[in-house]
């Protein structure tokens, strides 16, 4: 039986330092805006965001085979950190 903990831990693992969560402290920083509202407004973001997820995830695994779409995607976040290690070195 899968336990719920590894998701929550590699999608917590995965926000830690990214772009969304550096917006996020920004909009925090400003003192005119609400923090319940930032909290609240991403929160809702990353709910809506993750739900989006799950239900192409869904559909995908119809057609393709979970292996592939693990191949697939550890790819692309090889070619994302490539891609990024190489704009940060001709920076």
């Amino acid at each position: 039986m899968l336990t719920l903990w590894p998701i929550f831990v590699t999608v917590l693992l995965a926000e830690l330092g990214d772009k969304t969560q550096l917006a996020t402290l920004l909009f925090a920083a400003d003192q005119q805006v609400s923090k319940v509202g930032v909290f609240a407004a991403s929160s809702a973001a990353l709910v809506l965001s993750s739900l989006l997820a799950v239900l192409l995830g869904a559909q995908l695994s119809l057609y393709i085979s979970p292996r592939a779409l693990k191949l697939v995607a550890g790819a692309g976040f090889v070619i994302i950190g490539l891609w990024t290690l190489l704009d940060a070195r001709s920076s």
